[in-house]
């Protein structure tokens, strides 16, 4: 597997577009736009909250077919909870991409990211789509990668390529998110494109796996949203030997697509609202890999030890209460505690330890805390961020 360039529009007869429709109110780009010179196979996964935004309800009538040809997602409003004329709002985004493109509507998936409660001004979109604005190039992956930003500091990109049966493919993504994320999807949107030939059927277990131990394994705030939605689409291009079974080659793909997933979920982590460091709760000496997620979880979740991490103090309790209220049967004598490579907690005892090399640590931008339960063979990493003051700023104004 080796790394390129070229995120979203890296793999053949794929292009992408970013612009500003004036949506947002700042100006910033706000519309981004992603085509397949050819039909694609298509699945996705999406938000587990029970309130759903109409481009998800949409998207998710659309994806039935198994077949997309363009995903079209705006910035700066959610297009959620505004009863009927959300729903007209992203059928309209459909039928406008489709009249652009000559392509069928229902080929058009939909996403949209922002403020809750407040109706889309779907016009604009109309507008700079009827206008032929928005301009589609090979190049056009960090303009797209831009326009789905919200209170993101950074476009989140990437792409890998592989060989599949003698022939190379690549897979590429981008993806937005910031604030408002937690495990089971979080606010998050990421697009994923492969020149790969893959079985719709395999391609929807192939972005299951790798969404559940990406996306699905990063947490900034415990909250998730109304709009998570992750699409991959797969257009064959690479000409690869068709991939019709749970193959070597089937293998590989599951294994790259999950790295291109990874790396944009961790990505999200690092870019948290007002996060100063990426911290992976690393969980060994589990019964099962599902309790080694559930204990990392319930650790990555702690307000108490994200504001720890924050000002670099090694309390080790606050790490320890949250294995012990995770849910899961621990026994505390069976337990070690370390901060990246630093002991400070060992089977019913905490240590004496360098406070100075402690701090030292977690004064890093990467943060390695690695708990063994003692229990078991299984593991399982989960990624999260530090909870800071800039945190609060930013959520206390983010409507107004």
């Amino acid at each position: 597997m080796k790394t390129i360039s070229g995120g979203v529009t890296a793999a053949r007869g794929f292009k992408a577009a970013g612009i500003t429709c004036g949506i947002k109110k700042n100006q910033l780009p706000d519309l981004a736009l992603i085509y397949s010179e050819v039909a694609a196979d298509a699945a996705g996964i999406f938000t587990t909250n029970q309130v759903q935004a109409a481009p998800v309800i949409l998207s998710k009538e659309f994806l039935k077919k198994g077949k997309a040809q363009a995903i079209i997602a705006n910035s700066g409003n959610a297009n959620a909870c505004v009863g009927a004329v959300g729903m007209e709002a992203a059928r309209r985004m459909a039928t406008a991409v489709g009249t652009a493109l000559n392509i069928p509507m229902d080929s058009v998936l939909v996403a949209s990211t922002g403020v809750i409660g407040v109706a889309l001004p779907v016009e604009k979109i109309e507008t700079v789509l009827a206008a032929k604005s928005v301009m589609l190039t090979e190049n056009g992956s960090p303009a797209a990668a831009k326009a789905i930003m919200t209170t993101d500091t950074f476009p989140k990109e990437v792409a890998v390529e592989i060989e599949l049966g003698g022939a190379t493919v690549r897979i590429g993504g981008i993806a937005k998110g910031s604030g408002m994320i937690h495990p089971d999807m979080a606010t998050m949107l990421g697009f994923i494109t492969t020149d790969a030939k893959i079985e719709q059927s395999l391609l929807q277990k192939a972005i299951a796996l790798a969404g559940e131990c990406s996306f699905n394994r990063i947490t900034v705030d415990g909250d998730t949203s109304t709009n998570d939605t992750l699409f991959v689409l797969a257009n064959g291009l690479a000409e690869n030997p068709p991939i019709t079974t749970a193959n070597n080659d089937y293998l590989t793909f599951v294994q790259a697509l999950t790295q291109v997933c990874l790396e944009l979920a961790k990505m999200m982590a690092r870019d948290g609202e007002g996060a100063t460091k990426l911290v992976e709760i690393n969980i060994t000496g589990a019964k099962t890999e599902a309790e080694a997620v559930k204990v990392g979880k319930s650790v990555a979740t702690s307000n108490l030890v994200k504001t720890a991490l924050f000002g670099e103090d090694a309390n080790w309790g606050r790490i320890l209460a949250a294995v012990g209220y995770s849910g899961v049967e621990i026994d505390p004598e069976q337990i070690l505690i370390y901060l990246g490579d630093l002991l400070v907690y060992q089977k019913g005892i905490g240590l004496v330890f360098n406070e100075a090399k402690a701090k030292g640590i977690l004064s890093q931008k990467e943060i390695l805390i690695k708990i063994d339960l003692g229990d078991g063979t299984e593991s399982a990493s989960v990624w999260t961020c530090d909870l800071s003051y800039d945190y609060v700023k930013i959520n206390g104004s983010y409507r107004t």
